[in-house]
Protein backbone atom coordinates (compact mmCIF):
# COMPACT_ATOMS: atom_id res chain seq x y z
CA UNK A 1 0.00 0.00 0.00
CA UNK A 2 2.23 2.78 -1.28
CA UNK A 3 0.84 5.86 -3.02
CA UNK A 4 2.46 8.45 -5.24
CA UNK A 5 -0.47 10.75 -5.94
CA UNK A 6 -2.36 10.94 -2.64
CA UNK A 7 -2.27 13.90 -0.26
CA UNK A 8 -4.07 15.01 2.89
CA UNK A 9 -5.82 18.32 2.30
CA UNK A 10 -7.11 18.84 5.84
CA UNK A 11 -7.69 17.13 9.18
CA UNK A 12 -9.91 18.24 12.04
CA UNK A 13 -10.91 16.99 15.49
CA UNK A 14 -13.81 18.01 17.73
CA UNK A 15 -13.67 17.51 21.49
CA UNK A 16 -16.89 16.61 23.26
CA UNK A 17 -18.01 19.42 25.60
CA UNK A 18 -18.36 17.70 28.98
CA UNK A 19 -15.35 16.73 31.08
CA UNK A 20 -15.63 13.77 33.45
CA UNK A 21 -12.68 13.53 35.81
CA UNK A 22 -11.26 10.20 36.89
CA UNK A 23 -11.51 11.43 40.47
CA UNK A 24 -15.29 11.53 40.05
CA UNK A 25 -15.38 8.01 38.62
CA UNK A 26 -13.14 6.84 41.47
CA UNK A 27 -15.46 8.35 44.05
CA UNK A 28 -18.47 6.58 42.54
CA UNK A 29 -16.57 3.28 42.60
CA UNK A 30 -14.97 3.82 46.02
CA UNK A 31 -17.00 1.10 47.84
CA UNK A 32 -16.08 -1.50 45.21
CA UNK A 33 -12.42 -0.47 45.13
CA UNK A 34 -12.23 -0.70 48.92
CA UNK A 35 -13.98 -4.07 49.08
CA UNK A 36 -11.71 -5.55 46.39
CA UNK A 37 -8.58 -4.09 47.96
CA UNK A 38 -7.70 -1.93 44.94
CA UNK A 39 -5.41 0.88 46.14
CA UNK A 40 -5.69 4.46 44.95
CA UNK A 41 -7.39 5.26 41.69
CA UNK A 42 -6.34 2.80 38.96
CA UNK A 43 -7.64 5.06 36.18
CA UNK A 44 -5.03 7.62 37.16
CA UNK A 45 -2.33 5.43 38.72
CA UNK A 46 -2.32 2.64 36.14
CA UNK A 47 -3.95 3.99 32.98
CA UNK A 48 -2.71 7.57 33.37
CA UNK A 49 -6.14 8.90 32.39
CA UNK A 50 -7.11 11.95 34.41
CA UNK A 51 -10.31 12.79 32.52
CA UNK A 52 -12.35 12.02 29.44
CA UNK A 53 -15.04 13.84 27.47
CA UNK A 54 -18.73 13.14 26.90
CA UNK A 55 -21.23 14.53 24.39
CA UNK A 56 -24.58 16.00 25.36
CA UNK A 57 -27.30 13.48 26.20
CA UNK A 58 -28.94 12.41 22.93
CA UNK A 59 -25.91 13.19 20.77
CA UNK A 60 -25.46 10.49 18.13
CA UNK A 61 -22.21 9.24 16.57
CA UNK A 62 -23.35 10.67 13.23
CA UNK A 63 -23.83 14.10 14.85
CA UNK A 64 -20.25 14.15 16.13
CA UNK A 65 -18.89 12.89 12.81
CA UNK A 66 -20.86 15.57 10.99
CA UNK A 67 -19.36 18.33 13.15
CA UNK A 68 -15.83 17.14 12.39
CA UNK A 69 -16.64 16.67 8.69
CA UNK A 70 -17.90 20.23 8.35
CA UNK A 71 -14.73 21.55 9.97
CA UNK A 72 -12.48 19.44 7.73
CA UNK A 73 -14.37 20.55 4.61
CA UNK A 74 -14.10 24.20 5.68
CA UNK A 75 -10.36 23.82 6.22
CA UNK A 76 -9.98 22.13 2.85
CA UNK A 77 -11.98 24.98 1.26
CA UNK A 78 -13.83 22.73 -1.16
CA UNK A 79 -17.46 22.38 -2.17
CA UNK A 80 -18.95 19.33 -0.39
CA UNK A 81 -20.50 18.36 -3.74
CA UNK A 82 -16.97 17.56 -4.96
CA UNK A 83 -16.53 14.70 -2.46
CA UNK A 84 -16.47 11.37 -4.30
CA UNK A 85 -16.59 9.03 -1.32
CA UNK A 86 -17.52 9.28 2.36
CA UNK A 87 -16.20 6.57 4.68
CA UNK A 88 -17.39 6.42 8.28
CA UNK A 89 -15.01 4.56 10.59
CA UNK A 90 -16.75 4.79 13.97
CA UNK A 91 -16.97 1.92 16.43
CA UNK A 92 -20.15 3.57 17.71
CA UNK A 93 -23.10 3.49 15.32
CA UNK A 94 -26.48 5.21 15.33
CA UNK A 95 -28.22 2.03 14.15
CA UNK A 96 -27.39 -1.42 12.86
CA UNK A 97 -28.89 -0.11 9.64
CA UNK A 98 -28.80 2.18 7.80
CA UNK A 99 -25.09 2.86 7.87
CA UNK A 100 -23.91 5.81 9.94
CA UNK A 101 -22.19 7.00 6.76
CA UNK A 102 -25.63 7.44 5.18
CA UNK A 103 -26.67 9.74 8.00
CA UNK A 104 -23.52 11.87 7.75
CA UNK A 105 -23.88 11.94 3.96
CA UNK A 106 -27.43 13.25 4.34
CA UNK A 107 -26.46 15.80 7.01
CA UNK A 108 -23.79 17.22 4.71
CA UNK A 109 -26.05 17.09 1.63
CA UNK A 110 -23.35 15.43 -0.43
CA UNK A 111 -23.82 14.62 -4.09
CA UNK A 112 -25.91 11.64 -5.19
CA UNK A 113 -22.79 10.40 -7.02
CA UNK A 114 -20.83 10.31 -3.74
CA UNK A 115 -20.55 6.74 -2.51
CA UNK A 116 -20.78 6.17 1.25
CA UNK A 117 -20.35 3.26 3.64
CA UNK A 118 -19.12 2.25 7.09
CA UNK A 119 -15.80 0.51 7.74
CA UNK A 120 -15.49 -1.30 11.05
CA UNK A 121 -12.19 -2.56 12.42
CA UNK A 122 -12.15 -1.55 16.07
CA UNK A 123 -9.61 1.20 16.78
CA UNK A 124 -7.82 0.76 13.44
CA UNK A 125 -10.72 1.71 11.17
CA UNK A 126 -9.75 5.33 10.45
CA UNK A 127 -6.41 4.24 8.97
CA UNK A 128 -8.25 1.52 7.02
CA UNK A 129 -10.58 4.18 5.67
CA UNK A 130 -7.63 6.32 4.61
CA UNK A 131 -6.16 3.39 2.69
CA UNK A 132 -9.42 2.50 0.94
CA UNK A 133 -9.84 6.11 -0.14
CA UNK A 134 -6.18 6.32 -1.21
CA UNK A 135 -6.57 3.38 -3.58
CA UNK A 136 -9.45 5.17 -5.33
CA UNK A 137 -7.56 8.45 -5.44
CA UNK A 138 -4.40 6.83 -6.76
CA UNK A 139 -6.38 5.28 -9.62
CA UNK A 140 -8.01 8.62 -10.41
CA UNK A 141 -11.54 7.34 -9.71
CA UNK A 142 -12.40 10.31 -7.47
CA UNK A 143 -11.08 13.78 -6.73
CA UNK A 144 -11.83 14.03 -3.02
CA UNK A 145 -12.45 11.60 -0.17
CA UNK A 146 -13.91 12.37 3.25
CA UNK A 147 -13.02 10.05 6.15
CA UNK A 148 -15.08 10.60 9.32
CA UNK A 149 -15.39 9.24 12.83
CA UNK A 150 -17.69 9.95 15.77
CA UNK A 151 -17.37 8.10 19.09
CA UNK A 152 -19.84 8.36 21.98
CA UNK A 153 -18.81 6.57 25.19
CA UNK A 154 -21.58 7.93 27.43
CA UNK A 155 -23.72 4.78 27.38
CA UNK A 156 -20.95 2.27 28.03
CA UNK A 157 -19.34 4.51 30.68
CA UNK A 158 -22.56 4.83 32.67
CA UNK A 159 -23.61 1.19 32.35
CA UNK A 160 -20.14 0.00 33.38
CA UNK A 161 -19.94 2.26 36.43
CA UNK A 162 -23.39 1.13 37.59
CA UNK A 163 -22.49 -2.56 37.15
CA UNK A 164 -19.20 -2.17 39.00
CA UNK A 165 -20.95 -0.45 41.91
CA UNK A 166 -22.95 -3.61 42.67
CA UNK A 167 -21.98 -5.41 45.91
CA UNK A 168 -21.49 -8.78 44.19
CA UNK A 169 -18.87 -7.60 41.68
CA UNK A 170 -15.81 -9.85 41.71
CA UNK A 171 -12.18 -8.92 41.14
CA UNK A 172 -12.28 -10.86 37.85
CA UNK A 173 -15.26 -8.86 36.60
CA UNK A 174 -13.68 -5.58 37.66
CA UNK A 175 -10.49 -6.37 35.75
CA UNK A 176 -12.44 -7.50 32.67
CA UNK A 177 -14.51 -4.32 32.53
CA UNK A 178 -11.87 -1.83 33.66
CA UNK A 179 -10.91 -0.84 30.09
CA UNK A 180 -14.47 0.40 29.49
CA UNK A 181 -13.85 3.11 32.10
CA UNK A 182 -11.00 4.52 30.00
CA UNK A 183 -13.18 5.24 26.96
CA UNK A 184 -13.84 8.81 25.88
CA UNK A 185 -15.94 10.62 23.30
CA UNK A 186 -14.87 12.74 20.34
CA UNK A 187 -14.88 13.01 16.58
CA UNK A 188 -12.47 13.57 13.72
CA UNK A 189 -12.47 13.93 9.95
CA UNK A 190 -10.00 14.16 7.09
CA UNK A 191 -10.19 15.32 3.48
CA UNK A 192 -7.87 13.47 1.12
CA UNK A 193 -7.26 14.30 -2.53
CA UNK A 194 -4.81 13.86 -5.40
CA UNK A 195 -1.43 15.55 -5.59
CA UNK A 196 -2.05 16.48 -9.23
CA UNK A 197 -5.02 18.57 -8.04
CA UNK A 198 -3.39 19.98 -4.92
CA UNK A 199 0.41 19.77 -5.04
CA UNK A 200 0.51 21.82 -1.83
CA UNK A 201 -1.13 18.92 0.03
CA UNK A 202 0.63 16.62 2.47
CA UNK A 203 1.86 13.40 0.88
CA UNK A 204 0.30 10.23 2.26
CA UNK A 205 2.87 7.56 1.43
CA UNK A 206 0.77 4.63 2.67
CA UNK A 207 2.30 1.77 4.59
CA UNK A 208 1.91 -1.80 5.80
CA UNK A 209 -0.59 -3.92 7.71
CA UNK A 210 -0.37 -7.20 9.60
CA UNK A 211 -2.90 -9.43 11.41
CA UNK A 212 -2.93 -11.85 14.34
CA UNK A 213 -6.59 -12.78 14.39
CA UNK A 214 -6.00 -15.87 16.51
CA UNK A 215 -6.33 -13.35 19.37
CA UNK A 216 -9.81 -12.14 18.44
CA UNK A 217 -11.17 -13.21 21.84
CA UNK A 218 -9.13 -10.75 23.91
CA UNK A 219 -11.61 -7.89 23.62
CA UNK A 220 -15.34 -8.22 23.01
CA UNK A 221 -17.53 -5.14 23.05
CA UNK A 222 -21.17 -4.11 22.80
CA UNK A 223 -22.87 -0.73 23.13
CA UNK A 224 -23.39 -1.23 26.87
CA UNK A 225 -20.45 -3.45 27.88
CA UNK A 226 -16.91 -4.48 26.95
CA UNK A 227 -14.84 -7.39 28.25
CA UNK A 228 -11.07 -7.10 27.87
CA UNK A 229 -8.11 -9.26 28.84
CA UNK A 230 -6.01 -6.15 29.25
CA UNK A 231 -2.71 -7.83 30.12
CA UNK A 232 -2.74 -10.38 27.29
CA UNK A 233 -4.06 -7.80 24.83
CA UNK A 234 -1.08 -5.55 25.57
CA UNK A 235 1.42 -8.41 25.29
CA UNK A 236 0.09 -9.86 22.05
CA UNK A 237 -0.67 -6.42 20.63
CA UNK A 238 2.94 -5.35 21.11
CA UNK A 239 4.16 -8.56 19.48
CA UNK A 240 2.04 -7.79 16.41
CA UNK A 241 3.10 -4.15 16.46
CA UNK A 242 6.76 -5.24 16.47
CA UNK A 243 6.19 -7.43 13.40
CA UNK A 244 4.39 -4.56 11.67
CA UNK A 245 7.11 -2.08 12.59
CA UNK A 246 9.77 -4.36 11.13
CA UNK A 247 7.83 -4.43 7.86
CA UNK A 248 7.40 -0.64 7.94
CA UNK A 249 11.13 -0.15 8.34
CA UNK A 250 11.70 -2.19 5.18
CA UNK A 251 8.88 -0.78 3.05
CA UNK A 252 9.05 2.86 4.19
CA UNK A 253 12.74 3.02 5.04
CA UNK A 254 12.05 4.06 8.58
CA UNK A 255 14.86 4.93 10.95
CA UNK A 256 12.87 5.73 14.05
CA UNK A 257 15.20 8.51 15.21
CA UNK A 258 14.59 10.28 11.90
CA UNK A 259 10.81 10.41 12.38
CA UNK A 260 9.69 13.86 13.48
CA UNK A 261 6.37 12.76 14.99
CA UNK A 262 5.03 9.38 16.06
CA UNK A 263 1.23 9.41 16.08
CA UNK A 264 -0.14 6.34 17.82
CA UNK A 265 -3.56 5.12 18.81
CA UNK A 266 -3.56 5.84 22.52
CA UNK A 267 -5.10 3.47 25.02
CA UNK A 268 -3.29 4.25 28.26
CA UNK A 269 0.01 5.16 29.89
CA UNK A 270 1.18 1.53 29.84
CA UNK A 271 0.45 1.11 26.12
CA UNK A 272 2.10 4.40 25.14
CA UNK A 273 5.22 3.72 27.19
CA UNK A 274 5.43 0.20 25.73
CA UNK A 275 5.42 1.60 22.18
CA UNK A 276 8.14 4.12 23.02
CA UNK A 277 10.35 1.45 24.58
CA UNK A 278 9.77 -1.19 21.91
CA UNK A 279 10.58 1.03 18.93
CA UNK A 280 13.09 3.36 20.51
CA UNK A 281 11.02 6.42 19.70
CA UNK A 282 12.07 9.73 21.17
CA UNK A 283 9.47 10.43 23.90
CA UNK A 284 9.14 14.05 22.81
CA UNK A 285 7.93 12.95 19.36
CA UNK A 286 4.91 11.13 20.84
CA UNK A 287 2.15 13.65 21.55
CA UNK A 288 -0.11 12.33 24.33
CA UNK A 289 -3.85 12.92 24.41
CA UNK A 290 -4.94 9.99 26.62
CA UNK A 291 -4.48 11.84 29.95
CA UNK A 292 -7.30 14.27 29.15
CA UNK A 293 -9.32 12.51 26.43
CA UNK A 294 -9.01 8.84 27.37
CA UNK A 295 -9.22 6.16 24.69
CA UNK A 296 -11.33 7.63 21.87
CA UNK A 297 -10.98 4.62 19.61
CA UNK A 298 -10.46 5.21 15.87
CA UNK A 299 -10.72 8.97 16.44
CA UNK A 300 -7.42 8.85 18.35
CA UNK A 301 -4.95 8.93 15.42
CA UNK A 302 -6.62 11.77 13.46
CA UNK A 303 -7.18 13.68 16.71
CA UNK A 304 -3.48 13.51 17.60
CA UNK A 305 -2.58 14.54 14.05
CA UNK A 306 -5.00 17.46 14.11
CA UNK A 307 -3.70 18.54 17.53
CA UNK A 308 -0.03 18.67 16.55
CA UNK A 309 -0.88 20.49 13.32
CA UNK A 310 -3.10 23.01 15.09
CA UNK A 311 -0.60 23.74 17.87
CA UNK A 312 2.16 24.47 15.39
CA UNK A 313 4.35 21.46 16.20
CA UNK A 314 4.43 20.28 12.58
CA UNK A 315 6.42 22.03 9.88
CA UNK A 316 6.57 21.45 6.15
CA UNK A 317 8.53 18.33 5.27
CA UNK A 318 8.16 16.67 8.67
CA UNK A 319 7.88 12.88 8.56
CA UNK A 320 4.93 11.64 10.60
CA UNK A 321 4.46 7.97 11.48
CA UNK A 322 0.89 6.77 12.01
CA UNK A 323 0.70 3.62 14.13
CA UNK A 324 -2.62 1.95 14.84
CA UNK A 325 -3.77 -1.33 16.32
CA UNK A 326 -7.26 -2.68 16.76
CA UNK A 327 -8.59 -5.51 18.85
CA UNK A 328 -8.97 -8.52 16.68
CA UNK A 329 -5.87 -8.20 16.33
CA UNK A 330 -5.01 -5.97 13.36
CA UNK A 331 -2.19 -3.47 13.03
CA UNK A 332 -1.24 -0.86 10.42
CA UNK A 333 1.58 1.65 10.17
CA UNK A 334 1.92 4.37 7.56
CA UNK A 335 3.65 7.67 6.90
CA UNK A 336 2.67 11.24 6.05
CA UNK A 337 5.24 13.72 4.78
CA UNK A 338 3.85 17.08 5.79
Amino acid sequence: MLYENVVIKSVAAIEAPHTIASEEVGERLAPTLKRLGVPGNPLIDLAGIHERRLWDVGMKPSDGATLAAREALARADIDPKQVGILINTSVCRDFLEPSTACLVHGNLELSETCESFDVGNACLAFVNGMNIASQMLERGEIDYALIVNGENSREINEHTIERLRQPDVTEKQFRAEFASLTLGSGSAAMVMTRADLHPEGHHYRGGVARAATQFNMLCRGWNHQMWTDTKTLLIEGMKLATVTFTAARTVLGWVVQELDHVVIHQVSKAHTESVIRAFGAKPETVHRIFPRLGNIGPASIPTVLANIVDNGSVKRGDRIALMGIGSGLNCAMSEVVW
